[in-house]
């Protein structure tokens, strides 16, 4: 439960490098696949918080640091 919480904590920070992959993709998908606007921003935030809670968790558990 600890690391669970360290792992939340910690990816906070990792927003700052999930914004421009989040952006991508929903952009590469709005122009592959003609989304709507609201469905842009969902897949832009549920990206953001794969990729930062991803990130965390690999400095968490020494994985790439």
């Amino acid at each position: 439960m600890l690391d669970f919480v360290v792992i939340l904590v910690m990816s906070v920070p990792m927003f700052l490098f999930s914004i421009y992959p989040g952006i991508r993709l929903s952009e590469y998908l709005e122009r592959r696949y003609g989304i709507e606007e609201s469905t842009k921003r969902k897949v832009m935030l549920s990206t953001m918080v794969a990729v930062a809670i991803l990130l965390s968790s690999f400095v968490h558990f020494g994985k790439i640091f």
